[in-house]
């Protein structure tokens, strides 16, 4: 599997899940429990920290407010994203009424350099989502 692909109803209008996404207060509710920063612009800074997996370095790759959010991330902790050790993370919000249809898209993993025996799991992701949904 070279990628993850979810796609979750959110009760939540579009501004506030792009909120959720980009804010590094709320981004730390739902996925980096251990604290974000997040320099939202094409080419700015991002970190992600966990307690117990370290931070992850990355960057943003695109902005386009309350419509498209991605950022590619070193996928081993306090090393920059490089060809052959990061993967690119692309939300995708569209609007339903007064609700959010988000797409998820992380792909790269056909390009790391990782042992053979390594599992690609969407589960982190699905455990991510559901937390989203509960933030909102």
């Amino acid at each position: 599997m070279d990628s993850i692909e979810r796609e979750v109803y959110l009760q939540a209008r579009p501004e506030q899940v792009w909120t959720a996404l980009t804010s590094p207060e709320h981004f730390a509710v739902w996925y980096a429990f251990g604290g974000a920063s997040i320099d939202l612009h094409p080419g700015g800074r991002l970190l992600m920290r966990w307690p117990e997996h370290g931070e992850y370095r990355g960057f943003v790759e695109k902005v386009e407010p309350g419509r498209r959010f991605a950022y590619r991330y070193a996928v081993t902790p306090d090393v920059d994203p490089l060809p052959g050790n990061s993967n690119l993370v692309e939300f995708t919000l569209t609007p339903e009424g007064d609700c959010t249809r988000l797409h998820l898209a992380e792909t790269g993993f056909d390009r790391l350099d990782l042992a053979a025996d390594v599992q690609v799991s969407g589960q982190a992701w699905d455990n991510a989502l559901a937390a989203l949904a509960d933030s909102l």
